[in-house]
């Protein structure tokens, strides 16, 4: 005897062994025996075999007319069997028998199960509503296949065209679009974003991780609604002095400007004027939740984000032959020491003479030419007096390092500037620590100090740059956090550091800039005007978007220059090419600040030359292959790198020694190969 049962939800046959009880012992026509329970035997029959029986029943299965079946089946429950009578006109055979069962068990959304062997048959509204689900699915999956052969042939479909970011950066993977294009990559052995540039869905690569970017933190798009430009107070007294400001050519927010004046008792007055939208942005404002949204202008090599509208921007920049509004800070020197006799803040307007550009005067304008007094630029005096206090000013920062157990700063670093124009990239090198540079940066270092501390000693809180030891004491890592409270920055060898001098750029210079406003004007009742208090969970909650959105920012602009770096390569036809170790695999070239990973390196001490032969490189997923040639001595510049210590503790002061002093568009210095920022100074539009 053969028996047909159910196991599982499976149907199988095979030949009965012996009976015990309510369970037969049952061989299949694998060979394979099994204990089958009398309840779930669905037919008992002698002929044919149980293999040829299930050959049979599956044909006769794939033949039956479900919608006969179902108009025969009526709308009661039935068994199998029953049902058999009726659709063949007869006693069904066992092989008829089964292939209904198989029919009425595959076909749930005409028939409902509803025990063994028997079944119910579905309503008739929701039969034709499963009906054209099904049908509508078959449609999709003709629409999809044809994607995926236009995506093959190397074309984009027309109804994914408007959807490539989705597609790309967020997809809803249940749609046919995505399952098409993620297909035709499979297929391609590609993938999705290497198939979108092939068929014109993206435009380069570059456009790739810029669409990234933007789809990511600016999903409504990176320009600004219309505003109204706000003004500065019309009744600001016009200062008496002659300002300039030193930047890149690049640079179109000028926050910064010098001034230099010889008071009658020998005296020196230094003014560092500082741009003031704070005087016309009010909290809360259309503009301050514009600036609070974005909290920092994003820059890249060529290109660029800002935090303000350019109607806002060009209102408070400090142009040359304007009178801007400004917040200045006047120190008054004692040129025999050029220690400082006292400090002064207050809001004015400040006469612009001029706009000077590393571009133009860093090959005149440096140490040689400042001892001796030699060759002719704007402002000579001025620079003269202004690099013989910032010489003053960086020793005794270090030596306040010093005190914090700290060694002295790396002065012979190398940055690189990155000037794009149509496509095409220059990537300049220039020394870290150049005159013009470290003249702004110590100025700046000191305006920031300077104004901490008047908004601690005025019981205003502020948004401080704090560095020292984390958890773990004395000899813990040295970190760099973001606090309402004055606290000791190590790195820089300051007691206090208050970001303070980018009000237009960067979100917290603009907060800072509203308090130190409140107590230049209020005096000892600055904490009742100021517009953040003490433990105010608004400048708490800035603190926590800002450090967010900076370090985003960074990985973006980090991102784009190892793109322009890659660029670089294809655009030199660089073939081989000199790179550093900076510690064991880690690699950076020595024309460009790319660094790499190679695996496989030798050991050779940091510092050493090598030369590499270039194997590949890819601007989609920005990696590059090489291969070692030769191990050269240590580099001349193996003292760019630092060691780790002043890695550790100086990675927080480019705050002044590129973001204050030359805040190039497209500026980037070496950065530490474990941590992945910058060993002695932080990029001009990057977080450290």
């Amino acid at each position: 005897m053969n028996v047909f049962f159910e196991e599982s939800g499976d149907f199988k046959v095979g030949s009965v062994l012996s009976q015990a009880g309510e369970a037969y012992q049952v061989e299949m026509p694998t060979g394979k025996r099994t204990k089958v329970k009398t309840r779930d035997v669905l037919l008992q029959f002698d002929k044919p075999e149980p293999a040829a029986l299930m050959e049979q029943a599956k044909a006769i299965a794939l033949e039956v007319d479900l919608e006969f079946l179902w108009e025969v089946a009526g709308d009661e429950e039935f068994g199998f069997a029953e049902l058999g009578a009726e659709y063949f006109g007869h006693a069904p055979l066992p092989a008829e028998a089964a292939g209904l069962v198989l029919a009425l068990h595959g076909s749930p959304i005409y028939f409902y199960k509803k025990g063994r062997g028997r079944y119910k048959g579905a309503p008739e509204q929701s039969l034709r509503a499963a009906l054209a689900g099904i049908e509508k699915k078959k449609q999709l999956a003709i629409v999809q296949a044809g994607y995926v052969d236009e995506l093959k042939a190397g074309k984009l479909p027309q109804a994914m065209q408007p959807l490539v970011q989705q597609l790309l950066f967020k997809p809803d993977k249940n749609s046919i679009e995505f399952k098409a294009l993620d297909t035709a990559a499979s297929e391609l052995q590609t993938t999705a974003q290497r198939l979108m540039l092939t068929t014109g869905g993206i435009a380069s690569a570059k456009e790739l991780h810029m669409g990234r970017f933007l789809f990511e933190h600016f999903p409504r798009g990176a320009g600004f609604p219309p505003v109204t430009v706000p003004s500065a107070p019309a009744d600001l007294p016009l200062a008496k002095v002659a300002a300039f400001s030193i930047d890149d050519v690049t640079t179109t927010e000028i926050d910064d400007a010098f001034s230099v004046e010889t008071l009658d008792d020998g005296t020196v007055r230094v003014g560092i004027h500082i741009a003031a939208p704070g005087l016309g942005i009010r909290p809360d404002d259309a503009i301050d939740k514009i600036a609070r949204a974005r909290m920092s202008t994003v820059y890249m090599p060529g290109d660029k984000i800002t935090m303000l509208p350019d109607e806002v921007v060009d209102a408070f920049t400090l142009a040359e032959g304007k009178d801007c509004p400004a917040l200045s800070l006047y120190a008054v020197l004692d040129p025999a020491d050029w220690s400082v006799v006292s400090t002064t803040t207050r809001a004015e307007r400040v006469p612009i003479k001029s706009n000077l550009r590393h571009n133009d005067l860093d090959e005149l304008v440096n140490e040689e030419t400042l001892a001796s007094g030699a060759g002719e630029y704007p402002h000579k005096t001025e620079l003269g007096l202004l690099w013989q206090w910032a010489l003053q000013l960086e020793a005794g920062r270090m030596k306040k390092r010093e005190a914090f157990g700290l060694k002295p700063e790396q002065a012979n670093r190398v940055d690189f500037n990155f000037y794009v124009e149509d496509d095409v990239v220059t990537i300049v090198r220039r020394k870290r620590g150049a005159p013009l540079d470290k003249i702004v940066a110590e100025l700046m270092i000191f305006a920031n100090s300077t104004w901490g501390k008047l908004l601690h000693d005025s019981g205003v809180p502020g948004i401080y740059r704090s560095q020292g030891p984390g958890a773990g004491g004395w000899n813990a890592k040295i970190q760099v956090r973001m606090v309402t409270h004055a606290a000791p920055h190590q790195g820089l060898g300051v007691d206090q550091y208050a970001w303070s001098t980018s009000p237009l750029r960067r979100y917290t210079d603009l907060v800072n800039q509203w308090q130190i406003l409140a107590c230049a004007s209020n005096g000892v009742t600055a904490p009742l005007v100021a517009p953040f208090k003490h433990r105010d969970a608004t400048l708490f909650a800035i603190v926590s978007s800002f450090d967010a959105a900076y370090a985003a920012y960074n990985d973006f602009q980090q991102n784009m220059e190892r793109y322009w770096c890659l660029r670089w390569l294809g655009q030199e036809n660089a073939k081989q090419v000199d790179a550093v170790v900076l510690k064991d695999e880690v690699l950076r070239l020595v024309e460009i600040p790319l660094v790499i990973r190679l695996p496989g390196m030798p050991s050779a001490p940091r510092g050493a030359q090598v030369r590499l032969d270039i194997v590949r490189w890819d601007e989609v997923d920005l990696s590059l292959e090489a291969r070692l040639l030769e191990v050269a001595a240590v580099a001349p510049e193996a003292a760019e790198l630092g060691d780790e210590e002043d890695e550790e503790a100086g990675a927080d002061t480019g705050e002044a020694a590129a973001a204050e002093s030359a805040e190039a568009e497209g500026s980037v210095t070496v950065v530490d190969p474990e941590t992945q920022t910058d060993v002695a100074a932080e990029p001009p539009q990057a977080a450290a």
